[in-house]
């Protein structure tokens, strides 16, 4: 088996992101575009850009058929998914295979598994991997609120088909129990279509701690070790970094191994990623796996040198895997910081408007993937993240120190971004430290972001004044000329 030409059936960053490695490989490339998206990077870089409809932009990107279709009609042998739109959805594999196209990712079986996070959580158990104590509700409906009281407070309260964070809650006391429950099957409803749902022992002050692992679909697997994930906002990471500052060499071992094994077990094809609840005592616990390239796959790359989607186009073609455990390095530290249009100082609000001007830093240990271009547009359309800023160091202390330079070096004018919310985490005494718990930006939320303070603002300009080009620039904008005041010399 071999691939020829590519279809990316994603946009943003991971299309241009994937479509890089495509085109190094020698292979033709496609990506999808929605009539009336706004033209990205990916659009620059494949070799075809096939056009969809729908009534709205996500609309389009989530129909089976127009893609598949969109795939035969222009002889592509191979469809890419990225991550998010249709990725982890077992009907497109399904309808891929029927139709004679590899999909670079797993079987539509594994997806359909562990995309049930009650099922997967069974198949893990059942093979003697750690679970937290939990009920679920499919066992006997009937009796679902006194199992879960049963399981002891705090609980956290999940959808059986959810992802993202959606539709979870934590609960602390018996009398919100059913109202919470019922909340929480509301939004399952929602999101995912069903609202089946499943408790489990919140552990307090936990980390996350994922793995990348990568199997070729015929038992063996590797692991290109952890990424801890611990900095999230109502439980979506916005700060990524390996290796884990809280994991001793033994436990680091201990925890890749066991998601090497979980895969194995499911005879895993192409990029995962096993998801574990690591609480303040090392004790640790499946949360799920993503049956995907992750979004933080980058800061994987940076410390062992290898670019997994090379791999995942390798496996996807039959090669296997191109490397063994033992040549795996772990080497440095590396740090992802998510730029998103949103603005910090009003509980994060989406932002949109035109981009002005766009900057983005440069220098050594400093990558970007972008999923815009200067004078594009930002709208609500999609997903707020607009780009990755992916930082090496020899060691974390370095890292950090060239995550706040280049956070403050990315220049957007026109959208208000997070980068000032970004380098106040970065700054904070606790993260430094490694002291954090998922529930660190909670925590400090007034230490790190004080209403009617634009700190994302100040940093911008001052990174454009800094720039003789950049004021140039500026100087054409009445609009920021104006905000500016008589701050310009």
């Amino acid at each position: 088996m071999s691939i020829s030409k590519l279809l990316v059936a994603n946009r943003g960053e991971i299309a241009a992101r994937v479509l890089r490695t495509a085109r190094a490989q020698g292979l033709a490339t496609a990506v999808l575009r929605h009539t009336f998206e706004q033209e990205g990077p990916a659009h620059l870089i494949a070799d075809e850009v096939v056009t969809i409809e729908g009534p709205t932009p996500v609309a389009a990107y989530l129909d089976i058929p127009q893609i598949v279709e969109a795939a035969m009609r222009i002889g592509a042998d191979a469809v890419h998914p990225g991550y998010g739109f249709l990725s982890e959805n077992a009907g497109f594999v399904a309808a891929l295979e029927q139709a004679g196209i590899t999909f670079v990712g797993p079987t539509s079986q594994v997806i359909d598994l562990m995309g049930d996070k009650v099922r997967a959580r069974a198949f893990v158990e059942e093979r003697g991997f750690p679970v937290a104590p939990s009920a679920i509700e499919d066992d006997d409906p009937a009796s679902f609120v006194e199992r879960a009281r049963a399981v002891g407070y705090p609980l956290l309260i999940k959808p059986s088909a959810g992802g993202g964070g959606k539709g979870m809650r934590v609960v602390r006391e018996d009398r919100t129990l059913e109202t919470e429950i019922e909340t929480a099957r509301r939004e399952g409803e929602r999101y995912f279509g069903d609202g089946r749902l499943f408790v489990e022992r919140y552990i307090e002050r936990p980390r996350h701690i994922e793995v990348q692992v990568m199997g070729d679909g015929q038992g063996d697997v590797v692991h290109f070790w952890e990424r801890e994930c611990s900095i999230q906002r109502r439980f979506q990471k916005i700060i990524e970094e390996t290796p884990s500052p809280a994991l001793s060499p033994e436990q680091r071992l201990n925890i890749c191994e066991t998601a090497a094994g979980i895969a194995r077990a499911v005879n895993y094809r192409g990029a995962g990623t096993v998801e574990f609840i690591y609480a303040p005592d090392g004790a640790f616990y499946f949360l799920e796996m993503n049956t995907r390239l992750q979004v933080e796959h980058p800061v994987t790359e940076m410390v062992t040198g290898f670019d997994l989607v090379a791999e995942q186009l390798r496996i996807a073609a039959g090669d296997g895997l191109s490397v063994s455990q033992a040549d795996i390095p772990q080497i440095g530290h590396s740090i992802e910081l998510r730029i998103c249009a949103e603005d910090a100082t009003a509980d994060f609000r989406p932002a949109i408007g035109d981009i002005l001007l766009l900057d983005e830093p440069r220098g050594e240990g400093v990558r970007v993937d972008s999923g815009i271009l200067d004078g594009g547009k930002v709208t609500t359309d999609f997903d707020p993240m607009l780009s990755k800023l992916i930082i090496y160091g020899a060691d974390r202390a370095e890292a950090i120190a060239r995550a706040r330079q280049a956070v403050r070096n990315y220049v957007i004018l026109g959208v208000t971004t997070n980068t000032g919310y970004l380098d106040a985490i970065l700054a904070h005494p606790r993260f430094a430290s490694g002291d954090v718990s998922t529930g660190f930006l909670a925590e400090e939320a007034k230490t790190l972001t004080t209403p009617g303070d634009d700190v994302s603002d100040l940093l911008m300009a001052a990174a454009a004044l800094s720039d003789e080009r950049l004021v140039a620039e500026v100087m054409q904008i009445p609009a920021m000329h104006r905000k500016m005041g008589g701050w310009r010399n």
